[in-house]
Order: structure tokens, then C-alpha cells, then sequence
């Protein structure tokens, strides 16, 4: 959300116009206050159901409906168990694409043959990769979530076996001066006899 906030101020403060499409309900929550008026579109169930690659295309569809003239998207890159940096990605759009040099598009794209032409299946092409980026940030995300969790459940578990330790040392001790206070009274009570 802090990188999306900074995004939009950026964007908004160099002249233009910003508009936010959101997965998930934290980041959604985090920017409605001050850019709730920005808002196109939200997807915050994504979560109460398994992630797949036709979600992300349904995603997609809506992304081309809007047809942005640029795109960010924004969100966390896994590099460890224990780390992750959150990140904007730049997202080529269809307009960049028809605007890019013809130069530079075809040396780029005469990598590949494409049969029928490029220009018959570009829009179809365009979907798709909007689908595949949205769907495998959304599985990145997904992972530094679960690794997140993981070192915070072993440093959870870690800290109630410590408090659990220091319990029974208690509890034993207080059982020990028992015993011995009771030791003490028969010894006292055997020797007064």
C-alpha cells in the first residue's frame, strides 16, 4: 500500500491522472481513506478461493477494458525464508506497445513467428500477458505470505516452549519447598514426640 500511495503522488504531482485497481482486501482497506475516489476496480475475495490462472485472466479482461495508457504493478518479490522487497513493475500496456518504435518492435518481435500475423493476434497476446504477470505476482505474493507466516508461527512456537520452560522451573520449585516444608513438619513433630 506505501508503494502504491507513492506511486499515485508521483504520478498525480508530475500531472497525471492515477487510477487503482486493487487484489485483496489489506491494500484495498490501506488506500480507500485518501484515494478512495481513484478506485476503478477491487478484487477483495481473491483469497476465500484457490488461486488460478483463470482468476488472473478474468483480471486481465478487466485491466483491458480500462485500457490504461501505462501501468504499475506493485507487489512483494520473495527473496528468503525470512525476507521480501516489495516491488513496482513497469507493465508494458497496448498503447505503449502501438506507440513503441517500429524499429525497435520488430527487432524484438522477429525473434518469434507468429502464424496468422503479429498485428491479427496482437490483441490476444496483449490479454494473455497481462494474465500471466498479474498471475505470477499474485503466486509470488502468495509465497511471501506463507514463508512470512512460517518464520512467524517458528518464532511463536519458539517463545511459548521458552514461557512453557520457564513455568515448570516455577512450578516445580514451588513443589519442591512444598515437599520440603512438609519434611520439615514430620521431622520437627517426630522429634517433639
Amino acid at each position: 500500500a506505501k508503494m502504491c500511495r507513492r506511486g499515485i503522488a508521483a504520478d498525480e504531482a508530475a500531472g497525471n491522472s492515477a487510477k487503482y485497481m486493487g487484489i485483496g482486501a489489506k491494500g484495498s482497506a490501506a488506500l480507500k481513506r485518501f484515494y478512495g475516489d481513484r478506485f476503478t476496480t477491487t478484487f477483495e475475495e481473491c483469497a476465500k478461493v484457490p488461486w488460478t490462472f483463470g482468476a488472473a485472466s478474468i483480471i486481465a479482461e478487466k485491466v483491458i477494458a480500462a485500457n490504461p495508457s501505462k501501468m504499475k504493478v506493485c507487489s512483494n518479490k520473495f527473496r528468503s525464508l525470512v525476507a521480501y522487497e516489495t516491488q513496482a513493475a513497469q507493465v508494458v500496456t497496448l498503447n505503449e506497445a502501438m506507440t513503441m518504435d517500429r524499429a525497435e518492435f520488430s527487432k524484438a518481435m522477429d525473434v518469434y513467428s507468429f502464424e496468422p500475423s503479429i498485428y491479427e493476434v496482437w490483441n490476444d497476446l496483449q490479454e494473455f500477458y497481462y494474465a500471466s504477470v498479474i498471475h505470477g505476482l499474485y503466486l509470488e505474493g502468495a509465497v511471501s505470505e506463507q514463508s512470512s507466516r512460517m518464520a512467524a508461527m517458528e518464532s511463536a512456537s519458539k517463545n511459548a516452549n521458552e514461557m512453557l520452560e520457564k513455568v515448570s522451573l516455577v512450578y516445580n520449585r514451588a513443589r519442591q519447598a512444598k515437599i520440603t516444608t512438609e519434611l520439615c513438619e514430620i521431622i520437627s513433630g517426630a522429634s517433639a514426640v
